[in-house]
């Protein structure tokens, strides 16, 4: 059946990742590249951007031929869909920006089995149309982005005293390197949890709402979150 959002909702697709039903902090969706890859701002962002350019071309490509895709294949459509941009962006990162392209290292060619991506084709881009599929992307997309961005942010300045490689008066000589390890990573990232959970004042949508729960078997074979996101 295909979801009806009138002209009035099209800003509350855009905007609903940010917060309300942001796909890390809500959904706890996407955790691997979240703590690999947040210790720096500048790869934070990187990964960010390029996971979202990524999310833009599935979703919008899944929306435009969804109904044309047999509905017993539809998975493994999504993987040719998702690795092909994901193919489009590494190449691009690693001509343009070879720095980048290190600093990501294998979290770059992972975003093919990232599970956000595979949650938002499965559950709005082949139920929608691709104006809304766009939108939900772009918002998807931004609400990763700036999980990355508060979480880098936070370990780099506390744990090394440094944002962008500039470092900050104070907190150069006086910061927590503990934050910049597995441990201090898990710590930040429930930090922004609660955070989130407090701005949200408990009314942020449960991840069982449009996380795995949703998910047919056989993506859940492919993108098994539940057991561990794979990127």
């Amino acid at each position: 059946m295909k979801c009806k959002n009138p002209s009035g909702q099209k800003l509350s697709i855009l905007f609903n990742g940010i917060i309300k039903e942001n796909p890390v902090l809500v959904a706890v969706l996407g955790i691997c590249p979240m703590l690999a890859v947040s210790t720096q701002v500048s790869s934070a962002i990187g990964m960010g951007i390029a996971t979202t350019f990524v999310l833009l071309g599935a979703n919008v490509s899944i929306s435009l031929l969804r109904k044309i895709i047999p509905d017993k294949v539809r998975i493994p459509c999504y993987i040719v869909f998702i690795a092909g941009f994901v193919t489009i962006v590494k190449m691009i990162i690693e001509a343009y920006a070879y720095t980048l392209y290190l600093s990501l290292g294998i979290f770059l060619p992972l975003i093919t089995v990232n599970c956000i991506i595979f949650a938002r084709a499965e559950i709005f881009a082949r139920k929608n149309t691709i104006i809304d599929s766009a939108l939900d992307a772009i918002g998807m997309g931004a609400g990763f982005t700036l999980a990355m961005l508060a979480m880098s942010s936070l370990r780099e300045i506390i744990g090394t005293g440094k944002w962008l490689g500039f470092e900050l008066p104070v907190l150069i000589d006086y910061n927590i390197p503990i934050l910049v390890l597995a441990p201090g990573g898990f710590a930040a990232f429930g930090l922004l949890i609660a955070i989130v959970n407090k701005i949200s004042r408990g009314k942020a949508i449960k991840k069982s709402e449009f996380g795995c729960s949703n998910f047919s078997s056989s993506c859940k074979t492919v993108c098994p979150c539940g057991k561990g996101d794979a990127a």
